[in-house]
């Protein structure tokens, strides 16, 4: 009698209607397939556990799914946006979000990504870092970021800033403004600036 109710359930409650919005770089179809929703899944059945596929998806930051009776769901998406491109190889350029995930974007798409800064760099990855370098120069039209085991150098549209701490860069980034067409190299102990 248990199955029967069941089974009379599932079929009696289909998930009729699937609402998405918010997406930008995913089509309906895309979040429909992560979200785990497929025509004629039972709508009683349906939870977070079928749609925690939306969460592996680098372009999902966030999802609300909420099912509303007699058949309906609605995936609310939040999507990461780059704000950096990222060069990990000569010919690759990827998207990079605030947080550090890598955002992959088709190569149709890279002229989406063209006014970002560039990060680049050799050694141990230091994506972090440079983000964070970013993130606090931001007012100041950084247009790369280059990071090596020796340190961290931003080019702006007239002049630099490296610094072999990221401490020591962050702590002294002010002096931008004091030198904005100069290269200015900081060091725990002070700052440099080379016309």
């Amino acid at each position: 009698m248990l199955a029967g109710a069941l089974a009379a359930s599932w079929l009696a409650l289909p998930i009729r209607t699937v609402m998405v919005s918010g997406q930008q770089h995913l089509s309906d179809q895309r979040v429909r397939e992560l979200a785990g929703l497929r025509p004629g899944f039972g709508w009683l059945y349906y939870g977070a556990w079928r749609a925690r596929g939306l969460l592996d998806d680098p372009w999902v930051r966030s999802a609300l799914v909420t099912r509303r009776f007699p058949g309906t769901v609605r995936v609310q998406v939040n999507e990461r946006r780059p704000v950096a491109r990222w060069q990990k190889a000569p010919q690759t350029v990827l998207g990079l979000a605030a947080d550090g995930t890598v955002l992959p974007t088709a190569a149709e798409k890279n002229a989406e990504l063209a006014g970002l800064p560039l990060v680049q760099g050799w050694g141990p990855s230091r994506l972090g870092d440079a983000l964070k370098v970013l993130n606090a120069l931001r007012g100041y039209n950084v247009e790369s970021v280059t990071y090596t085991p020796t340190g961290l150098k931003a080019k702006l549209p007239a002049g630099s800033v490296w610094s072999g701490d990221l401490k020591s860069l962050l702590k002294y980034a002010g002096s931008i403004g004091m030198y904005p067409k100069q290269n200015i190299n900081i060091y725990p102990w002070g700052v440099s600036v080379q016309e």
